[in-house]
């Protein structure tokens, strides 16, 4: 899971900003306001996850893209992605 901005080559557009898991990609709005308020509208669609068309998945998806612009977050993320790392590696040494 990681966030990764792309610059394009050869046009003077702004960076084009996208989330990777794995091997999919998904491209993010280049409107900082933009990114901000979709992660904010699937933080609290996730609050709403008991409806039927909502889920707590949104959670932490929304904070993934609040990570992208808000300093405070993106620490949190990095953070639990060491954690996990750490995590994994120890447990792979236990079997």
């Amino acid at each position: 899971m990681a966030l990764h901005r792309l610059d394009h080559h050869g046009d003077n557009s702004s960076p084009r900003s996208e989330l990777r898991f794995g091997q999919r990609r998904f491209r993010l709005p280049r409107s900082r306001l933009l990114r901000i308020a979709l992660g904010v509208v699937l933080i609290i669609g996730g609050i709403l996850g008991f409806l039927p068309v909502l889920g707590f998945w949104m959670i932490p998806l929304g904070l993934l893209v609040l990570s992208h612009d808000l300093p405070g977050i993106r620490r949190w993320r990095r953070k639990m992605v060491v954690r996990l790392g750490q995590h994994w590696k120890n447990r792979g040494k236990q079997l």
